[in-house]
């Protein structure tokens, strides 16, 4: 079969009027096979199979049908990795409901920013998370919400999830799967909001043939992979490839129900031998300054990263001591993953340095010009664009109650969807990241990425992490600035920045080294790890005033 076809054949079944969610998700597969591990902080672990999460998550549709959640109607969730959020999700999907992410790192005002814009009916939290929807300056008293706690007792106004499972049978005509079709929405997740006020992205039924195909082409997870995708599902890559992905083909799926450190991670990686890894290039560059030996019993095949660039140094590091590399691949909320380093052998090549690939089977995508839709030359920066009537697996139509906002993605003919991010593509059609529209550099007329300048930075032994931002300049316009974290215990000094300046003229170009070198403790980050550039460029832009 060729990719071309393998792309309809999941369309057909997933873009169907009768396309049914919990079917698709769950029914459908075998009722003994597992669909994730849940692993918990000591490295206990529990499998949750197909026919479990038949049942429980029957009951649980039941209950939300009593509380009044129909077909359409939200319902946020605000909870870790669990065997309570498998469960959860797919009684809500079951109800024909629509899930809205929240982050566990959120605050109460991102949390009321979500609640609000969605109209969600019920909100599920973790006990340990439900202070956060509690009535006060950021949250109403009047809430419209019903509010179900996870793993505790319930206070009062509040129900108990277990109490709800409990009290309503598997076979109950309210716990039936309800289709909505393949338009129907599933998820409406917010964008990180780096650049503005998040945006609410509604995901269709549909979107689980793209997300299906970036399983079995990006990420090449077979039936013997033991999977396991560390990002968490309050986020796209997460939501999409730890949970959606995997449960829509069947693959088992680790879910780690601890948060994040390195040593634990290579503890699960060795105890559960990890065949198929991904993650945030945080998580790896996090494993490389981690002391913790690589455990001798590492099986790796495969390694993938995702959320923003791969820098030079991760990847020799992981063919080093992982035995393997790590291949970066580029998506959007708005998308899924849709250009990216196949590991597939229909879609496999040689990783081509600094590049994020080709796009998926699916998908069409070019470089256009900054000012009109005209795909650029070969190696020339300019907008990285979808080509929509040559994307079958594009879903995204637009964001949710924000036509301007949804304006500004499309050309006027809607024949191009604009990503927000500058590239280059080669003669081979091998896409290069240089930035977002708006943290692209404009000195004295050249157009310059910063993530080709902190690829020089980054690989200095005594660099940890680094962002580049331009700063207003009466002469250039702007000029480059680098904030830089050093290795712990490591200070900078005038004759490393000096030093620093000198490996990027060398290394990238003479005249895109950073002005200044300021280093810093640690560089401002969302919620998802992703380097928020902005704030670096406004605190320092309040500092030198206007040109």
């Amino acid at each position: 079969m060729s990719n071309e076809e393998r792309v309809l054949e999941l369309l057909a079944v997933y873009d169907s009027p009768d396309a049914d969610a919990a079917e698709l998700l769950c029914d459908r597969h075998p009722a003994d096979d597992v669909a994730f591990t849940v692993v918990e902080a000591d490295l206990s672990a529990h499998d949750l199979t197909y026919g479990h999460l038949r049942r429980e998550s029957a009951r649980f549709a039941a209950a939300l049908a009593d509380l009044g959640v129909g077909p359409g109607d939200a319902v946020a969730v605000l909870m870790g990795k669990s065997a309570e959020l498998a469960v959860a999700l797919l009684g809500i999907w079951r109800r024909g409901a629509v899930h809205v992410p929240l982050f566990t790192a959120f605050a109460t005002p991102a949390i009321a920013l979500r609640l609000a814009a969605s109209q969600a009916k019920v909100v599920i939290t973790d006990a340990d998370q439900r202070a956060k929807v509690q009535p006060g300056p950021d949250m109403p008293a009047d809430a419209p919400w019903r509010v179900v706690v996870v793993g505790g007792a319930p206070e009062e106004g509040q129900l108990s999830f277990h109490e709800l499972v409990s009290d309503h049978g598997p076979d109950e005509p309210a716990g039936a799967s309800v289709a909505v079709g393949g338009d129907g929405p599933l998820v409406l997740l917010f964008t990180s909001g780096t650049t503005g006020t998040p945006k609410g992205v509604p995901v269709p039924v549909k979107a689980l043939a793209s997300f299906q195909a970036y399983l079995e082409f990006g990420l090449d997870v077979s039936s013997e992979d033991v999977f396991w995708n560390a990002a968490d599902p309050g986020w796209a890559y997460g939501l999409y490839y730890a949970i959606l992905g995997p449960l829509a083909a069947g693959r088992r799926s680790l879910l780690l129900h601890a948060g994040f450190s390195a040593p634990l991670t290579w503890q699960v990686v060795e105890r559960f031998a990890v065949t198929n890894f991904a993650a945030a290039p945080t998580v790896y560059r996090s494993l490389r300054a981690d002391p913790t030996p690589v455990p001798q019993g590492t099986r790796l095949r495969r390694a993938s990263s995702a959320g923003e660039p791969l820098t030079p140094e991760v990847i020799d590091w992981a063919e080093e001591h992982l035995g393997v590399p790590v291949r970066d691949h580029y998506g959007q909320t708005e998308h899924g993953m849709m250009i990216v380093n196949g590991w597939s052998d229909a879609v496999r090549e040689t990783v081509r340095p600094g590049s994020m690939g080709k796009p998926l089977p699916g998908w069409s995508a070019t470089v256009l010009d900054d000012t009109a839709a005209t795909p650029v030359p070969p190696g020339q920066v300019g907008r990285v664009a979808i080509k929509v009537a040559d994307s079958p697996l594009m879903w995204f139509t637009g964001y949710a109650g924000a036509p301007e906002k949804t304006a500004e993605r499309f050309t006027d003919d809607r024949a191009w969807y604009l990503t927000g991010d500058a590239g280059s593509a080669d003669e081979d059609g091998h896409f290069y990241f240089s930035a977002r529209d708006d943290d692209v550099i404009i000195m004295a007329g050249y157009r310059i990425g910063p993530f080709d300048v902190e690829s020089v930075l980054i690989t200095h032994p005594r660099v940890m992490e680094t962002a580049v931002i331009g700063v207003p300049d009466p002469l250039r316009g702007e000029v480059l600035e680098a904030f830089v974290v050093l290795r712990a215990g490591d200070s900078g000094d005038r004759a490393l920045a000096t030093e620093l300046q000198q490996l990027v003229k060398d290394q990238f170009a003479a005249h895109a080294y950073p002005r200044t070198v300021h280093f810093v403790d640690e560089l401002p980050k969302t919620s998802s790890g992703k380097i928020q550039r902005f704030v670096l460029r406004q605190q320092r832009r309040a500092e030198v005033g206007p040109t």
